[in-house]
């Protein structure tokens, strides 16, 4: 068997983004052993992504706002088939992990007056994103590393989970390598944090990095535990549609928040088309004179481009199906416009929006404060993960805990913006803290021989098969075919014939995948790691389509063009994805958790 290294912790976290880290830290203030596996360097992690700001109601540029409000505004986006107590926990705490935030060195934009200043978000009835330009996500993770590095936490860069071992009904340890030198690694612990992220790379267009390929719900699912609210993938509504080159790179909804509009091809800003009751009276009659540009907007007006994301990118999606989108297949987001109200609005904009100005302009060259951009939907964030109890974060399986976007619901059938940041660091916080409280009743546990000599006999398959004898083919002609095959057929705007045919055709891929080819050697090689990266995405893919086809209704982020309507019945339940005896996937439905009378009053209070 081939030679691997041990490493033995009390708690072990998978995944260095916000949730990661802020596990990390609150599991090492427990004074247990901590080891923090990441797949890239660290500071690369996806949450320097997030850019418009983090959601918590501190009420500084509109003291209207409270958690109750919050609450049902994330009840509202999420088509009220959330986790309610996870939205109750984040609304609550939010605020005082935005501080916490503050406390450790983070840097944020003020008022006048010296708070944290908040901006307007899609489908919060307030101000409420705490925002450092467009760079949030990048000050929270570097504000959350350097308080972690001197909490004695040991850090392994490059590192790639390929599966989790148990012990029963325990998960007892962490199998995997090291990228750079392709060499095993074994880290045993009591109990394991999963915080990985998303699995966007399972799309052709999508706003994610290379390494959301799903290994957090993949590893989970493997060992057993279950899956929850896979059918619901948000499209965010404007990534870059221009050049190709950068296809599917965010464009902050920050844009939209300081005052950008949406545009057609004709000039008509087609968001006013189609308003939904909620949230008519939450819009202006004419946005473009009420749009108050001080942060002291107390009436709450707010343009139509502030609607929830799955509706706007339906909305854009139907502008280009119509023949009225832009040149290169997407719509026109205009900041620019602005300068008819702000004579210093060049200067505004690159303030505002420094990322986006040099992104626009280093990758698009063109200047944003001149000209609208071009953009359109992209496939950004996983509402569905795996499930987990809302005040502990332990997933079904014993002594695995989950936080972050690879955690389950949460954000219900769509979240809203900013939501993302502040789940992580609520419930990043929580998984680490009762991940050591575990740790620290469960005493160590042992690891199975024979399992991780099957794992290692796996993972070196795809190497030392030899594709030019016809034994397998590229891994990445399979992750092509694969994105293909999502991107068509489990998009924004789904058909049951469209997703059984996505059904079928991964199960056909999977076939490709068991005999993928990837010979060499193991150091530096990426052909490697995208073989092994395969069974995660097509895992993951497989329990989308089959959750997707199951919902026979439209909801949230989930659309049907042969389903098109809300159904009652539907909106009582969750679909739950789990491994069955045969080793093939089950989806079964469950009554989604009934609201205590307490928060439902809060919810009808908010309507």
């Amino acid at each position: 068997m081939d030679s691997y290294k041990t490493f033995e912790y009390d708690v072990l976290v998978i995944g260095a983004g916000g949730a990661g880290l802020r596990a990390s830290i609150e599991a090492s203030a427990a004074g247990i052993s901590v080891g923090l596996v990441c797949k890239s360097l660290l500071g690369k992690a996806h949450t320097v992504m997030a850019e418009g700001g983090i959601a918590a109601a501190l009420s500084n540029v509109d003291d209207r706002d409270d958690w109750k409000t919050h609450f049902a505004d994330t009840m509202r986006g999420g088509q009220y088939v959330n986790n309610y107590r996870m939205a109750e926990l984040h609304a609550q705490e939010a605020p005082e992990r935005v501080h916490e935030l503050e406390a450790w060195g983070a840097v944020f934009d003020r008022t006048g007056d010296q708070k944290i200043l908040q901006r307007n978000f899609g489908g919060h009835k307030y101000p409420r994103l705490a925002h450092v330009g467009d760079r949030t996500g990048l000050e929270m993770i570097r504000t959350l590393q350097d308080h972690g590095i001197h909490q004695g936490i040991d850090v392994h860069m490059e590192c790639t989970i390929i599966r989790l071992l148990k012990e029963g009904d325990r998960v007892t340890a962490a199998f995997g390598y090291d990228r750079e030198r392709g060499k095993f690694r074994l880290f045993k612990a009591r109990a394991i944090v999963l915080a990985t992220g998303g699995y966007g790379r399972a799309y052709k267009i999508t706003s994610n990095s290379w390494e959301y390929t799903g290994d957090g719900h993949s590893l989970a699912y493997d060992a057993g535990a279950d899956l929850i609210d896979m059918e619901y993938l948000q499209f965010h509504p404007t990534g870059m549609v221009w050049p190709p080159s950068v296809r599917g790179i965010l464009v902050t909804e920050g844009v939209r928040g300081e005052g950008g509009v949406l545009r057609n091809s004709e000039g008509n800003r087609f968001m006013f088309d189609d308003i939904p009751d909620l949230y008519k009276d939450q819009t202006a009659d004419n946005p473009e004179e009420g749009w108050i540009y001080t942060q002291g907007d107390k009436e709450a007006r707010r343009p139509p481009e502030l609607l929830t994301r799955d509706h706007v990118a339906r909305c854009i999606i139907r502008e280009i199906r119509e023949g009225r989108g832009s040149p290169h297949g997407g719509v026109f987001l205009d900041i620019a416009w602005i300068r008819e109200k702000l004579p210093n609005a060049p200067e505004h904009i690159k303030r505002k929006l420094p990322s986006m100005y040099h992104q626009f302009k280093e990758l698009a060259n063109l200047d944003i404060t001149e000209e609208p951009m071009e953009v359109g939907p992209t496939t950004h964030y996983a509402m569905g993960g795996i499930r987990v109890d809302g005040d502990t974060q332990m997933s079904t399986v014993q002594g695995l805990f989950a936080a972050g976007e690879c955690a389950g619901g949460m954000h219900g059938a769509n979240r809203l913006g900013g939501n993302s940041l502040s789940d992580l660091l609520v419930f990043g916080k929580r998984a680490g803290e009762y991940a050591a409280e575990f740790a620290k009743e469960n005493g160590a546990t042992g690891v199975d021989d024979s399992a991780i000599a099957d794992t290692i006999q796996w993972a070196l398959a795809p190497i030392e098969r030899q594709e030019a004898e016809g034994s397998g083919e590229s891994p990445y002609q399979i992750q092509y075919d694969l994105q293909d095959t999502m991107q068509e057929l489990v998009g924004i705007v789904r058909t049951q014939e469209e997703m059984d045919q996505a059904v079928e055709k991964i199960a056909a891929l999977k076939q490709r995948a068991d005999q993928a080819a990837a010979p060499g050697n193991r150091e530096f090689y990426p052909g490697w790691d995208t073989a092994l990266d395969l069974h995660n995405l097509l895992t993951i893919s497989e329990a989308v389509a089959r959750a997707a086809a199951r919902r026979q209704e439209s909801r949230g982020a989930h659309f049907r063009e042969d389903y098109p309507d809300k159904d009652e019945e539907w909106g009582k339940t969750s679909l739950v994805v789990k491994k069955g005896g045969d080793g093939t996937m089950e989806v079964s439905r469950e009554p989604v958790m009934d609201i205590p009378a307490e928060l439902q009053a809060i919810i009808e209070e908010n309507r």
